[in-house]
């Protein structure tokens, strides 16, 4: 199953709401769990963005729909970035030319 990173941003929803976020990342599991995704970790991060959250899903159109999801909440503005393992992205190079 493909590995995901959605980085996320909060909104000035979120941030005025920031001491719920803990509660709203269940409500978000919940939201993965019904799109078949499972959310593997999900941290809050300093830097350039709020948190990253990692999720095996079953493919792009149900990641997208989870990003949506997320996004129609109000809380937070995603980014998703496929990731792939070692040995996925060793035959990604094998079929270069």
């Amino acid at each position: 199953m493909p590995t995901y990173i959605l980085l996320g941003n909060f909104t000035d929803q979120g941030v005025r709401a920031v001491k719920d976020t803990t509660k709203r990342v269940e409500h978000v599991r919940g939201l993965a769990q019904k799109l078949g995704i499972t959310v593997k970790d999900v941290y809050w991060t300093l830097g350039a963005c709020d948190t990253a959250l990692i999720a095996d899903a079953p493919d792009e159109a149900a990641m997208t729909a989870f990003g949506l999801s997320i996004g129609a909440l109000g809380n937070v503005r995603t980014t998703t970035l496929r990731a792939f393992t070692a040995a996925e992205i060793g035959s990604i190079l094998g079929r270069m030319g």
